[in-house]
């Protein structure tokens, strides 16, 4: 089984990645506040956590350093995140920000896919 935590406020976003993902052996979860990201991850344990680029006043950098502020403060488990990215020039964003992978938007579910099981390949 797999779980994930999506974060984000756009319904075609939320709506292309259930799609996705939707399978009997995942869960995903999402949320569309990103001040909570940190505490959700530290709650629970996910596979992976995927991040919008924009989610309501907060970009998805600050989304990724609050997350790894709290994976490497030891309150969450450290989980692979993927960005989800507005435009090819967002790319050297997502490497900055310590991104484990990205998807620049539209994006198949062939694409999701892939990169979720490239985490999963990495892990092992």
């Amino acid at each position: 089984m797999s779980d994930l935590l999506l974060v984000a406020d756009d319904e075609w976003v939320s709506n292309d990645v259930a799609a996705a993902v939707t399978d009997p052996g995942t869960r995903l979860e999402t949320i569309d506040e990103p001040e909570d990201a940190a505490e959700v991850v530290a709650d629970r344990r996910f596979d992976a956590v995927i991040v919008d680029m924009q989610v309501k006043n907060m970009g998805g950098m600050a989304i990724i350093r609050l997350l790894k502020d709290a994976m490497s403060g030891g309150k969450a488990e450290v989980t692979p995140i993927i960005l989800l990215l507005d435009r090819q020039a967002d790319t050297f964003l997502a490497r900055r920000a310590g991104a484990d992978r990205f998807l620049i938007k539209p994006f198949t579910s062939q694409d999701l896919r892939a990169a979720l099981s490239s985490l999963q390949t990495a892990a092992s």
